[in-house]
């Protein structure tokens, strides 16, 4: 009886609690993540720039608003966050015209500082198929004994029976993002820059049940566990591969090689190799030698098919044909593409061609390294081209002329290597992305 009282007074409706589960924030971070970091790096690596501003990016199918919140009707926070997390020289600006009014009305600032995007991307969710698949099977077992011959009277029955039932069933839904890329000065779609991409979400239920009855009392357990994907979490992971590949083919990088199993992406391919082919002779060879530099090999940039370059293409590929003293353009493809298998490599490489053209610059000019005209020289542009490894007397002929810029990152250096051609070669240029004159 003491024992009874016990226990009874931890039922007592004044003393009840509930112990909730607490925990600290945590950092969100998805397989993405790294993905999109990598391509900042690869922007800088290859001398690609690019400022976006995003639209608001919404659903579409109006399933937000009809299905019970099963996708989230706005996106767009989700878009700049994957957006800003490329950096490099990818620059997001958001859009907020109402703020920036404000901002002029009230008098806290103008346009005159504001940055200008060069393109605008747009889209929304375009797609949510629910139950595309559903699939289910059962197991059912029950087992009755014969009858007892009990005749007496608190017996309420005279069998045992047992039964157990096992089901499961699962169910697909799929959803569908769409972006596109719109010229900032022209307000006109950029053809075959858009990503049109899906992720599958499941749905899944499991259930078991016991139960057996003993002479009429029926006594039972049942199990029953329901898994949902979490579908805001897989819009989250199609927006960042959405932004990773409209950006890569904006700005022609090799994006593909930063996601594994994925294929190369045609519209890139088709512009580096019609940028490749447009280029004269000795700009061809420019480019490979800077390629095959930034992979580790310590080629002169001199664009001439000297036996060094020969030597390290033959090294490179063996099955090589150099005829007419052109690289084909399959191979120039095929290293251009492989700059993004070791981006920390290829990073240290570019920084160091940039030191040695520095530095055979300085050379040339007559300014001591560590001088202030040495870090700025006088206006002028160079004609001839520029070398990865030179002397005091070479550099004095092929390194560039003194100009009112200092010679700072690679994409400067390189921009007036090709001048004697009758028009500016950037860094750009030299990895596939023409300045087009201007």
């Amino acid at each position: 009886m003491g024992l009874l009282l016990t226990s009874c007074a931890d039922i007592d409706p004044r003393q009840v609690d509930v112990q909730l589960p607490h925990g600290e924030p945590v950092v969100k971070r998805t397989s993405f993540d790294r993905h999109l970091a990598d391509l900042g790096r690869m922007s800088v690596i290859f001398g690609k720039h690019v400022r976006i501003q995003g639209k608001d990016i919404i659903d579409n199918t109006g399933t937000s608003k009809y299905g019970f919140g099963e996708i989230p009707r706005d996106i767009t926070e989700m878009t700049k966050s994957a957006l800003n997390a490329i950096g490099g020289n990818v620059v997001y600006i958001p859009y907020n015209p109402v703020f920036l009014n404000n901002e002029v009305v009230t008098g806290y600032s103008t346009f005159r500082d504001k940055l200008i995007p060069d393109v605008v991307l747009s889209g929304g969710i375009t797609e949510f198929d629910r139950g595309l698949e559903t699939r289910g099977r059962n197991t059912d077992f029950g087992v009755t004994t014969r009858p007892f011959n009990v005749n007496e009277s608190w017996v309420p029955g005279d069998t045992i029976s047992l039964d157990y039932s096992q089901g499961r069933t699962g169910s697909l839904a799929r959803i569908t993002l769409d972006f596109n890329l719109i010229d900032f000065r022209t307000m006109a779609g950029i053809a075959r820059v858009q990503t049109v991409n899906s992720i599958n979400v499941y749905k899944a239920v499991a259930e078991k049940e016991l139960g057996f009855t003993i002479f009429g009392p029926t006594f039972g357990l049942k199990g029953t566990v329901k898994k949902v994907q979490g579908r805001h979490a897989a819009i989250r992971l199609l927006v960042q591969a959405s932004v990773l590949q409209v950006v890569g083919k904006y700005l022609g990088l090799p994006y593909w090689r930063l996601l594994p199993g994925a294929e190369r992406d045609p519209v890139v391919i088709d512009r580096v190799r019609r940028d490749y082919l447009a280029l004269s002779a000795p700009a061809r060879i420019r480019e490979t030698q800077v390629v095959l530099f930034m992979k580790g090999f310590d080629v002169t940039v001199d664009g001439v098919l000297g036996p060094e370059t020969r030597r390290v293409l033959r090294q490179v590929r063996p099955d090589i044909r150099l005829s007419g003293g052109a690289v084909p353009v399959d191979v120039y493809i095929a290293l251009w593409e492989s700059l993004a298998d070791d981006l920390d490599r290829v990073a240290a490489r570019r920084t160091l061609l940039a030191r040695r053209m520095s530095a055979a610059g300085r050379i040339a000019t007559g300014h001591p390294a560590g001088g202030a005209a040495a870090r700025r020289p006088a206006a002028g542009s160079g004609s001839t081209p520029v070398a990865g490894r030179q002397g005091a007397a070479a550099a004095a002929t092929v390194a560039p002329k003194a100009t009112e810029e200092p010679f700072d990152s690679l994409d400067l250096l390189l921009r007036r290597s090709g001048r004697g051609e009758g028009k500016s070669v950037s860094a750009e240029a030299l990895l596939n992305e023409r300045d087009n004159g201007k």
